[in-house]
C-alpha cells in the first residue's frame, strides 16, 4: 500500500489555459482557505451547487495532496453550514467529483461538487449518487 503524500502543495502552480485557475483569484469565488476556494457551479444542478478547488492544478481528486484534502473538507463543513443558514429549505446534500473522462469529468482541474438537496426536488432520490448508471440506482 502507497502513502499519501503530505507534504505542503505550492499554491502557485497554475495552468495557463485552466479555466478553474482563472477563477482563484477572482470575484466568483464565494468562500476560501489557505490550500482551496469555492464556487457556484455555472451550470448548478440545484440552487446553490458550489465547487470547491484546490489553487494548486490537480488534475483529480486523487492528486490532491494530504494538506489539500483536509483544507477542502473544511470548506465543504463551513459552506454546508452557510447554505443552510441562506435556504432552510435545503435538507440533505450530495457530494462528489468525478475522476477521469468515463465519469465525466471534462475539466481537468480537481473540482468537488456539493449539491444542496430539497425535498421534492426529485420525485424519488433512492439510491442518490448511484444515479450515475441508472440501472444500479435501485438496490
Amino acid at each position: 500500500m502507497t502513502k499519501a503524500t503530505s507534504q505542503q502543495p505550492d499554491v502557485k502552480t497554475r495552468a495557463p489555459d485552466c479555466v478553474f485557475c482563472a477563477l482563484r483569484d477572482g470575484p466568483a469565488v464565494v468562500m476560501r482557505n489557505e490550500l482551496t476556494f469555492a464556487v457556484r457551479d455555472t451550470t448548478p444542478v440545484t440552487f446553490l451547487h458550489t465547487l470547491v478547488l484546490p489553487y494548486r492544478h490537480a488534475a483529480t481528486y486523487f492528486d490532491l495532496t494530504d494538506p489539500e484534502l483536509a483544507a477542502a473538507n473544511e470548506l465543504l463543513r463551513h459552506l454546508r453550514s452557510e447554505i443552510i443558514k441562506t435556504d432552510p429549505l435545503v435538507k440533505g446534500f450530495n457530494v462528489g467529483a468525478n475522476v477521469g473522462l468515463v465519469s465525466g469529468q471534462t475539466i481537468f482541474h480537481c473540482h468537488v461538487h456539493l449539491i444542496p438537496r430539497r425535498d421534492g426536488d426529485i420525485p424519488d432520490p433512492l439510491g442518490g449518487v448511484r444515479a450515475v448508471i441508472p440501472d444500479k440506482m435501485r438496490y
